[in-house]
């Protein structure tokens, strides 16, 4: 069996106008300077330019087979989640990016899997939307790492995850609105600094703040970008939780208790970092991630994993689709069986 790819983003080409549709903005709109090229705008500002493989289902199936890619996950692109809105109109947008996503995954014929988003900052709302989102075809859903101030182990975000664990949806954790500085608005430093501490600060989150204590097993969460730097630093936790109990010691556990609660994707670019990875979660907890379309991602796809020699042959194929298809709860490695049990 090909890769399965869990981390990939698409954009619509085009959608309602969301002043007119949920409410005074600034929101995201989508510039067409061509057939295949436009522009984010989030009001007035340009955000980030696109190509036609973000909404172009035949270009990414093309690019799929080219890299040996049977399946995508196809989440959606984080600048839309729209976190700091009112709960109700994030609601609207979310539906409205979802039933796109439908749109563009279609003639994937079953290869691409959307991801839906959710209004996190309103956990009833994300349950309701999360629910009829899986009902219209989604695999699972894609949540930010946070909402505003309040981390993954919010309690209204808690029980949003424990929604997720009793429906039987993955979960995949991008993360998304990074801090901003003079000092990090150098050479993209906010996506080469800002996301990997966004998602080593959620997994602490998860772990320090006890929300794995709090969810049951069954949640089936990924980190993306390779956990941020978590594997690195897992002895530093370690090593904190035990000698400062006062300030640490939320977790029933100590970190290292909770490393088969969660997935990391492999976008991490050097065989080293990923060798890492698997020596400190297991090759279990780690799958083929690329971060397509953008230019930041890995291409080939898995070509980290064909580079790291270290793997055995069940490993590789575990990182490469076996892992992804636990994942996913897919039933069956034919493609006909894209099903969650």
């Amino acid at each position: 069996m090909g890769t399965i790819d869990v981390h990939t983003h698409f954009v619509p080409k085009g959608w309602p106008d969301l002043h007119t549709q949920v409410g005074p903005g600034p929101w995201p709109s989508l510039r067409v300077d061509s057939e295949r090229e436009a522009m984010i705008m989030v009001g007035s500002s340009e955000f980030r330019r696109i190509q036609a493989n973000c909404w172009d289902a035949d270009e990414r199936l093309a690019d799929m087979d080219a890299d040996g890619v049977d399946m995508q996950v196809v989440s959606p692109t984080p600048v839309f989640f729209s976190y700091e809105k009112p709960g109700a109109e994030a609601a609207k947008v979310a539906r409205i990016f979802n039933d796109l996503a439908l749109e563009i995954c279609e003639p994937g014929a079953g290869r691409l899997l959307p991801f839906a988003q959710v209004p996190l900052q309103d956990p009833d709302a994300a349950c309701v939307e999360a629910s009829r989102a899986v009902a219209a075809g989604h695999v699972g859903v894609e949540i930010g790492n946070h909402v505003g101030d309040r981390d993954l182990d919010d309690e209204g975000i808690v029980a949003f995850l424990q929604h997720c664990a009793a429906e039987r949806i993955p979960v995949f954790v991008h993360p998304w609105d990074m801090p901003g500085s003079p000092r990090l608005d150098r050479w993209m430093a906010r996506w080469l600094t800002g996301m990997p501490a966004e998602t080593h600060l959620s997994i602490i989150a998860m772990i320090l703040g006890g929300a794995f204590d709090r969810v049951s097993p069954d949640l089936r969460i990924t980190f993306a970008h390779g956990g941020g730097s978590f594997a690195y630093w897992l002895g530093r936790f370690e090593n904190a939780w035990r000698e400062r109990p006062d300030l640490i010691g939320v977790s029933e556990k100590p970190p290292s208790h909770y490393l088969d609660r969660f997935s990391v994707d492999t976008v991490v670019f050097d065989p080293a970092a990923l060798r890492l990875l698997v020596d400190t979660l297991g090759s279990r907890q780690v799958m083929v991630g690329s971060d397509y379309p953008y230019p930041l991602g890995e291409r080939p796809v898995g070509s980290v994993v064909d580079r790291a020699d270290f793997l055995s042959d069940e490993q590789r194929a575990d990182l490469r689709h076996g892992n992804a298809r636990r994942f996913l709860a897919l039933r069956s490695p034919t493609l006909e069986g894209i099903a969650r049990t």
